[in-house]
């Protein structure tokens, strides 16, 4: 808690000084190639106010949450059988691999004829983007358990179900941890980009209207909103992260 507090205004300098820079950067350019942040935060209050923005934000949250909780779902025991079996491993690591270097954007036709343009193929992209991101942290973290934790419970008389739930799964946290911070990210990039390349629809509509109108405030209002969320929920991780394992946070 006492570093908590301690790192807090840190990053509210941080944060400041970052925005200082950018008011500093907007004066004397033209309002159509860049907004000052007091443009923007104005922007943003006021489209908050009107009821537009925290609709549009809900609906991408929907498909946003959908897919990274099936991501997880499956990411998590399925990283761990890769990494704690060579059998599975051997059968399904090359499968992975190959899978993993297409960038996702180049699956969106496929799911467009799958699952067709609107929340379902929302959904697939989410989850397309986040699971590889997250299988392949815990995977790591699976395989670069300690064997001499394993051999302390053994000789305790752990089995196999022990083994898993009270010595390998608390010992993978930190990287599990790793891969849903890494993945939330990109799952957060796959709800833009799935409502920018399927139906244009929440923010991504909001974001493709802003720039046919050249309206740059309203459009830095909605990356800052994208900024702003990725941050909440690197930061809520990191706090869950924690108070679940103080011992890994205070090493690290």
């Amino acid at each position: 808690m006492k570093r908590a507090l301690g790192i807090a205004p840190l990053m509210a300098a941080s944060l400041l000084g970052g925005f200082a820079l950018w008011e500093f950067a907007a004066q004397g350019v033209s309002g159509v190639l860049f907004a000052p942040p007091s443009a923007v935060l104005a922007r943003l209050a006021r489209d908050f106010a009107s009821g537009v923005l925290p609709m549009a934000l809900l609906g991408s949250l929907a498909h946003l949450v959908v897919g990274f909780a099936l991501a997880v779902i499956v990411a998590v025991p399925l990283g761990f059988a890769i990494g704690r079996s060579p059998v599975v491993a051997a059968m399904l690591d090359p499968v992975t691999s190959a899978i993993y270097a297409v960038p996702p954007v180049a699956m969106v036709p496929f799911l467009v004829i799958w699952f067709g343009l609107f929340f379902e193929a929302r959904v697939a992209l989410v989850f397309l983007m986040s699971f590889f991101e997250i299988l392949v942290t815990v995977t790591a973290g699976a395989r670069n358990v300690d064997p001499a934790l394993l051999a302390v419970g053994r000789s305790f008389g752990a089995g196999r179900m022990r083994l898993l739930t009270r010595v390998m799964l608390p010992a993978s946290l930190p990287f599990v941890f790793t891969g849903l911070r890494v993945g939330l990210v990109r799952a957060i990039n796959a709800m833009i980009t799935a409502e920018l390349f399927l139906a244009a629809v929440n923010l991504g509509a909001l974001m493709k209207h802003q720039a046919q109108r050249f309206d740059m405030p309203g459009l830095l209002s909605l990356i800052l909103l994208l900024c702003l969320l990725g941050l909440a929920a690197q930061e809520g991780l990191k706090t869950l992260e924690s108070r679940l394992l103080p011992w890994h946070v205070q090493r690290s």
